[in-house]
């Protein structure tokens, strides 16, 4: 089979497990990166062996890229998935798809006037975890779906992101970051959404980088870090679902639950490939573990490859 010739654009913390990843893909092969900061892809090429090395806007006029692998931070998305297209090229992005619904319609648009397809992170609901839960709900394990709910707790990444800055800009926030995997999770699960309600706010503006060559460095929050909401289904299930990065000490509440007429199933983190799927039935005290769908081939952590 012919590998579909990829450039990367957006050399930062992610790129690494792309770059690790699509070393062994039988359909893609990585030819060139870039970056804004041309030497954040000198060190990339290197540490991976890839030749060539760009601006991004030298990246978009090589001839032979079929392929645009979008990792630039969640506000730059849409423009740089816009200018592949208008380039010739296919596009693959890093989740956000785009920080508004008007970008993502207008890239959606220019998609489809270029003949060129578009897609965006995540993809882990395709792995073992999400697809079991998926087919034990389908089997009827636990009756009608009446009930989700989903929980993405904890600190923000300035604990450990060497550049964590964009996470409070527009277009970061947990419900940006970590909220597409849980969404994509129940959509997978549950099917059509047909109504969303919520509340967001800031609870912690006060932040500083812990770690990397910017550690003490304030961090100006711009962007939401707590919200809390719910989701109605049309098949008239409903999730409550809360992301923050405003719950230092943690928390003991599950990843993602489903409930339903005859039992409750647990979900395992949508930001993984696998995990165990257990089963509740209505009536036991005991949960049981269902054997996966298919084994998992590749666990690391929420990203594509």
């Amino acid at each position: 089979m012919k590998r579909m010739k990829a450039g990367l654009v957006g050399c930062g913390n992610i790129s690494a497990i792309y770059f690790k990843n699509l070393k062994s893909s039988p359909v893609v092969e990585i030819v060139a990166c870039a970056d804004m900061v041309i030497e954040k892809a000198k060190e990339r090429a290197e540490e991976f062996g890839i030749v060539n090395v760009f601006t991004p806007e030298e990246l978009m006029q090589q001839e032979d890229i079929e392929l645009i692998i979008n990792l630039t931070i969640p506000a730059a998305h849409a423009s740089v998935n816009q200018a592949a297209l208008a380039a010739g090229k296919h596009v693959y992005a890093e989740k956000p798809f785009a920080v508004s619904l008007d970008d993502g319609r207008r890239t959606l648009e220019k998609a489809k006037e270029a003949g060129k397809r578009v897609g965006s992170a995540p993809d882990t609901f395709l792995g073992a975890g999400i697809e079991t839960a998926r087919h034990a709900i389908e089997s009827g394990l636990i009756g009608r779906p009446i009930a989700a709910s989903a929980f993405m707790m904890g600190a923000g990444p300035e604990s450990w992101h060497p550049d964590p800055e964009f996470f409070y800009a527009q277009g970061g926030g947990p419900m940006f970051d970590m909220g597409p995997y849980y969404l994509t999770a129940l959509a997978s699960l549950l099917g059509s959404m047909t109504r969303v309600s919520s509340s967001a706010g800031i609870q912690m503006p006060d932040r500083v980088v812990h770690s990397g060559p910017k550690a003490g460095t304030p961090i100006r929050v711009q962007t939401p870090t707590h919200l809390a909401g719910t989701v109605d289904f049309e098949n008239g299930a409903i999730a409550m679902m809360v992301t923050s990065f405003d719950i230092p000490g943690g928390s003991q509440l599950p990843r993602m639950e489903i409930y339903g007429t005859a039992g409750t199933l647990d979900i395992p983190d949508p930001n993984f490939f696998d995990g165990d799927v257990r089963l509740r039935r209505a009536g036991s005290d005991e949960y049981e573990t269902l054997p996966p769908v298919f084994e998992p081939v590749n666990n690391d952590r929420g990203k594509r490859g």
